[in-house]
This record gives structure tokens, sequence and C-alpha cells, in this order.
């Protein structure tokens, strides 16, 4: 049996989204995780859709970044800079 997911918000200009066929098994361990979480399903489902849409926009940015051309002279592309702050924060946990 496949079971309907329901994300409903009705404050102000907000969608309602739904999605068919989800697995019975897939929503009962979304269930389960909302209800550890002290959360309704709901809730717990819009945060999933809030932090994937926050993942979507850092995404779109740190490309434009990287897209973006260098002025002459003016210093580390955002791969160098990205670069040395991993190898900072390795030097750090050594």
């Amino acid at each position: 049996m496949h079971a309907l997911l329901h994300v409903g918000v009705h404050n102000g200009p907000m969608a309602a989204l739904q999605i068919r066929d989800v697995p019975d098994s897939v929503r009962d361990l979304l269930t389960q995780e909302a209800r550890r979480r002290d959360q309704s399903l709901q809730a717990f489902l819009f945060d999933v859709l809030a932090r994937e849409a926050a993942a979507v926009r850092n995404r779109a940015l740190l490309e434009s970044l990287r897209e973006r051309p260098r002025a002459s002279g003016s210093g580390a592309s955002a791969d160098e800079i990205l670069a040395a702050v991993a190898e900072a924060r390795e030097a750090r946990g050594a």
C-alpha cells in the first residue's frame, strides 16, 4: 500500500504540497522521526523542505561566486578561499 503525504501550510501566501505514492514504510519512518523530535509530521516535513531550500540557495550562491569573473589584482578566487578555510580548520583540529 502507498500513502499520501500532505504538507499544508495556510498562513499567508504559502502553497500546500501533496506527495503521492509514498511507500507506507517511508511514511512510517518519517512519522517516527517526527515523534522523536516532538513534532507533527507536517511540521517535520516543513522543516525538511525548508532545510533543502536553504541548501539549494547556498549552492546557487556558491556557484554564482565561482562563475564571477575575477578583476585584475582582486585577490583569491572563491575556490581558493574555500580551500584556505578547509586547511585552517584541518590545522586547528590537528
